[in-house]
């Protein structure tokens, strides 16, 4: 890894270099994480004490009735879980009949919550501290009250713009009738209660038992699916991983129903190309990751869904590398295009990474979906749910097309990036579609180009939105967009105050002579904390 900052880009910040590392998104998630290493746990232990913690500092982006996903090293092998969702057991299509697209918010946008059921299965197989420890900070802060940070405030207002009027929503989040500002300081009694049941329970109480009951009556008062049994047959599931290599590095993502195989193919594609004779900031470099990236997407809507239900296409299919290569041999280094699907046969989040001196490392992902979810609050509990049931078609006869028991198709995807049998970094880019993207960007900045990985992280990102529009940073040189705009993309450029859609990234890259490095992007509140 190259160590050499040279402060490329507008963040001051420097790379935290340490033995034990938690970056963040919340500095007091952060700091969470890292109290339970200094209590002698590990970074799983770490990890969920963060997760705990951002469901009750950072509600724009997740909490208890979030889904989630990790991939962790165990200092020996690599491990892949998913603790995503599924569908009621009433949503067949019919229910949704009339309707053009499966609803945004409310109730009908409600799939079972599995963040809760991630941070048990993990701490049973991998933590060495107990639940009640790992979640007294998160307990603490929404008894005690925390301060709302300037990001996260922002945010907050957005969500309240649009969700207020759901159920439970402003009780919870706008208590003063109004949300709080930044620097305030908020409180959330119900959300302790949650959290302390959830420790005292093994999480038995969320599936199960009381907070369970309260869920699903909850459901039933406004004419809802969601019922007891659907979240008492809720389990995360150990599903390994898969991985694209480039250039001595493979890059592992959660397999479908996540996004995540898209970074693989747009990695796989770019191996076919000549993005190597192009610097990181190049129009040229750019210009081939946006078509990579445009090529996995058109194949990722087309075919992706819950693994049971992807009949047209498999993953092993879809990662082909002859398959990847007649991909890349549609791209013209001379303008951009506007593709569809291949034939392969003849997307509100928070991330979190850990890692400690044993040699473990976390990459964990957790989210409402779009902002504060379906913006229903379950009373007198804090629990906000996540509305991922959005992910679902309504087409008929497409492999993501709703049904019921059935897992919607997830932006939210973790990364890890390993060598020769070891690892060399956990990473995540949390913000909807920009996710995979911004693993494509991150893995070339860092692995290709040799950026540290604060470098990597501050650097100015750019984002494909549809056709031939790419979205971009201010930052990002006039030049730079005016050459993209020659090459025939439509580039737009969003304000700082846009810059949310450019999502959050938090890296830990194993240095070779021991330790870690790691990086915090500036556009959230986070930090990375080490010792």
């Amino acid at each position: 890894m190259n160590l050499r900052h040279d402060a490329l880009y507008t963040s001051r910040r420097s790379p935290v270099l340490a033995d034990n590392l938690v970056s963040t998104s919340q500095p007091l998630a952060a700091q969470a994480g890292h109290s339970m290493l200094a209590r002698g746990g590990n970074a799983v232990d770490a990890a969920i004490a963060a997760a705990a913690t951002l469901t009750v500092v950072e509600p724009t982006g997740n909490g208890l009735g979030s889904d989630a996903f990790c991939i962790l090293w165990d200092g020996e092998e690599l491990h892949g879980l998913n603790a995503s969702g599924a569908a009621p057991a009433a949503w067949t299509p019919d229910r949704f009949a009339g309707h053009q697209t499966m609803p945004q918010i409310g109730w009908d946008s409600v799939t079972v919550p599995g963040a809760v059921s991630a941070w048990v299965e993990l701490a049973q197989r991998f933590g060495t501290l107990d639940l009640p420890t790992l979640l007294a900070p998160a307990i603490s802060y929404a008894e005690n009250g925390f301060v709302v940070s300037p990001v996260i405030g922002a945010l907050w207002k957005r969500g309240a713009d649009v969700l207020s009027d759901q159920p439970g929503f402003a009780d919870t989040f706008m208590p003063k009738g109004r949300v709080p500002h930044a620097g305030e300081r908020f409180r959330n009694p119900g959300l302790a209660r949650s959290l302390a049941l959830i420790a005292e329970t093994g999480g038995k109480a969320f599936y199960e038992g009381e907070l369970a009951e309260k869920i699903s009556t909850a459901a039933g008062a406004h004419n809802a699916a969601l019922t007891l049994e659907d979240l008492a047959s809720h389990r995360p599931e150990w599903c390994g991983t898969i991985s694209t290599d480039f250039d001595g590095a493979a890059l592992h993502e959660i397999p479908p129903n996540g996004q995540g195989i898209a970074a693989l193919m747009a990695l796989g594609i770019l191996d076919h190309t000549r993005i190597r004779d192009h610097g990181p900031d190049d129009p040229l470099a750019i210009h081939l990751q946006v078509e990579a990236v445009k090529l996995a997407f058109a194949d990722l809507h087309r075919y992706v869904a819950d693994n049971r239900f992807m009949t047209d296409a498999s993953t092993e299919e879809l990662l082909g590398s002859d398959y990847l290569a007649s991909r890349a041999k549609t791209i013209s280094h001379d303008s951009a295009q506007v593709f569809g699907a291949g034939a392969p046969r003849n997307g509100g989040t928070v991330y979190l990474s850990t890692a400690d001196s044993s040699g473990m490392m976390v990459s964990f992902i957790q989210s409402n979906y779009a902002g504060f979810g379906s913006g229903v609050v379950v009373p007198e509990t804090g629990i906000s749910l996540q509305n991922r049931g959005a992910g679902f078609s309504l087409e008929s006869g497409h492999p993501n097309e709703v049904g019921p028991g059935k897992k919607p198709f997830h932006t939210i995807i973790p990364g890890f990036l390993m060598g020769d049998e070891s690892p060399i970094m956990s990473f995540g880019v949390m913000g909807g579609p920009m996710q995979a993207q911004g693993h494509v960007q991150m893995v070339l900045r860092t692995q290709l180009w040799e950026q540290d990985v604060q470098s990597a992280v501050d650097a100015p990102r750019w984002r494909f939105t549809s056709g031939r529009e790419v979205a971009c940073e201010e930052a990002l040189p006039t030049a730079t967009r005016e050459a993209l705009a020659a090459l025939g993309h439509e580039i737009a450029v969003e304000a700082p105050d846009s810059a949310f859609g450019f999502g959050g990234a938090q890296l830990i890259q194993k240095l070779e002579s021991g330790g870690y490095a790691a990086g915090s992007d500036p556009r959230k509140d986070g930090q990375a904390v080490g010792s």
